[in-house]
């Protein structure tokens, strides 16, 4: 029994380093409230059905609603925060030509946006 907060601990330290792997090394989320203002600043809605956002029903791209659901970013790549990261701030580096255009996002927005994203479930 004295061992039984022991072992509780490691496994809680095992699942924490687990999900921070699954999520991409060296990236962390940023702001999730500060991501949903960049969002609509930068009017993605015009482009993207984002639930939570008012006038945010565009059809041109993907809608976003469970995004943090998704395996996948753009079909291209894993989604994760790092991915997404670099999807959001030069998405015509990553797959030149496609619809989505270069947003000229610093690395904060972006994070900040991707935690916004990642929160849609």
């Amino acid at each position: 029994m004295r061992f039984a907060p022991c072992l509780a601990m490691a496994a809680l330290a095992a699942t924490l380093a687990a999900c921070s792997q699954e999520h991409g090394p060296g990236v962390g989320l940023g702001d999730a409230a500060r991501g949903r203002i960049i969002v609509g600043r930068e009017a993605c809605g015009s482009c993207h059905t984002i639930p939570g956002l008012m006038d945010a029903d565009g059809l041109a791209g993907p809608p976003l609603g469970r995004f943090g659901r998704r395996s996948v970013i753009a079909g291209l790549l894993p989604n994760r925060p790092d991915e997404l990261v670099r999807w959001l701030r030069a998405p015509q580096a990553v797959a030149p030509g496609n619809a989505m255009p270069d947003m000229g996002l610093s690395e904060q927005q972006a994070r900040d946006v991707a935690a916004f994203l990642e929160a849609l479930r």
